[in-house]
């Protein structure tokens, strides 16, 4: 979706506020993009119905502060060469989306995975497509993009590289959407729009597999933590995705019963069935609303933040990110490795991308520099490594669409307005 006037931009403040849960919990007075005052929540609620009431108020807040950039982007640069309210794009909640809408993404992701591969065998020998080429980046680099100081804008770009893939080499036309995991905690997830099976979701859960023990995370010196498996774990077979294969992986897929299933370094070539298990007691339990608004509040630097996100080993919270991914479960959903191999990933990663979008708003004079950055290069720096910085540089390799700049220094990822970006989220 492109906006194409100020006016219809403008709207998008203040167009979240409705017939709420009402409950009195603390809140505090800031200064909103323009001058005026606003009030927003201290503490999350307990009550994930107004909890969800709570992030609606804070995405609000990062709307305002993005139409007024934009709007003084607009005044003071010309049209063409800048990010401005007449080419922003703007990223929705997949069931805000028309079928019609739905459908083009559908397409534009079958498309992708029906081109070949652009990665040389030599270097990923189980790549077959196009779609290929992101899951082989990711399996590469998996240790030194998460608990690193590049998580967050590694994957960032990671996501907007595939939304420019899907437009510039499939003719989409509109924006990556995200899956708001508090949504789906309210509804279950069969019941979304996102997983009901239909023609116009992303496919639904995997075939039933009655009486599956638990999954156990941990090892390494760390206390277990044993989630609940869910009412798949076999192949999908509905919806656009069924029966889809998945080439690469696993390296380290977290079976039901404490099992951890291998497939060497994951680039050989593994041709299976996409399978699903999902979990509402997951997605209840770790990305609710109410987890989403503590992450925001009670995250005061970027280090609590990206750790309470990914979840604080030893902690036994597996954080939002964790809790999207487990929600999703099967394979590859619960391989690190190899999950954007499940088309989902690219929705769950984008709504990652929408609660820092939201976080970073709430001080934007230190969270969009060199304070908003913290870690090294090095899952918990093991092995030890430099700290990233503004001047780290990302490159994903063969995930670069067509027409997209290639590699780019984390001083160029921080705002989803600046660098190669021109999105925000509604």
């Amino acid at each position: 979706m492109r906006l194409n006037s100020q006016a219809a931009l403008l709207l998008l403040a203040g167009t979240l506020t409705s017939a709420l849960p009402v409950e009195d919990t603390p809140v505090f007075t800031t200064t909103a993009a323009g001058g005026a005052t606003t009030t927003l929540p201290a503490v999350a609620s307990r009550n994930t119905a107004v909890a969800q009431s709570q992030i609606e108020q804070l995405a609000n807040f990062a709307q305002e502060l993005a139409n007024t950039t934009l709007t003084e982007a607009q005044e003071k640069m010309k049209r063409s060469s800048s990010c401005n309210i007449f080419n922003v794009r703007v990223r929705r909640e997949w069931g805000t989306l028309s079928s019609n809408e739905r459908r083009e993404y559908i397409k534009a992701v079958k498309c992708v995975m029906a081109k070949d591969a652009k990665t040389p065998r030599a270097l990923i020998p189980g790549a077959r497509s196009r779609y290929d080429d992101w899951v082989g980046s990711h399996i590469n680099q998996t240790n030194f993009i998460h608990y690193t100081g590049t998580f967050l804008g590694w994957h960032r770009y990671y996501v907007w590289q595939y939304e420019q893939m899907l437009r510039n080499e499939c003719g989409y036309t509109g924006s990556q959407p995200y899956w708001d995991w508090a949504k789906t905690a309210a509804t279950g997830l069969e019941k979304s729009p996102i997983f009901d099976g239909s023609n116009t979701s992303m496919s639904g859960n995997g075939l039933p597999i009655k009486n599956q023990p638990d999954i156990v995370l941990g090892g390494n010196g760390l206390p277990p933590i044993f989630l609940p498996a869910g009412t798949g774990g076999g192949n999908v077979t509905t919806g656009p995705f069924k029966n889809m294969i998945v080439n690469l992986g696993p390296v380290a897929l977290s079976a039901p019963g404490g099992e951890t299933i291998s497939n060497g370094d994951g680039l050989a070539y593994n041709p299976r069935v996409l399978k699903r298990d999902l979990t509402d007691a997951i997605n209840r339990r770790y990305s609710n609303a109410t987890s989403i608004v503590n992450l925001l509040l009670n995250s005061k630097d970027i280090e609590t933040f990206q750790m309470a996100m990914q979840g604080v080993p030893g902690s036994g919270d597996i954080g939002v990110h964790g809790g999207g991914h487990y929600s999703l479960g099967g394979d590859p959903g619960r391989d690190v490795f190899t999950s954007p191999a499940d088309p989902v990933f690219y929705l769950h990663h984008a709504q990652i991308d929408r609660v820092w979008w939201i976080w970073q708003a709430l001080k934007p004079w230190e969270r969009y520099s060199e304070k908003g950055i913290s870690g090294t290069g090095t899952f918990l720096n093991s092995p030890p490594s430099p700290d990233t910085t503004l001047k780290t540089l990302i490159d994903l390799g063969y995930a670069t669409a067509e027409g997209a700049p290639g590699a780019l220094l984390m001083e160029d990822l921080m705002s989803t307005l600046a660098g190669p970006f021109c999105y925000i989220y509604v």
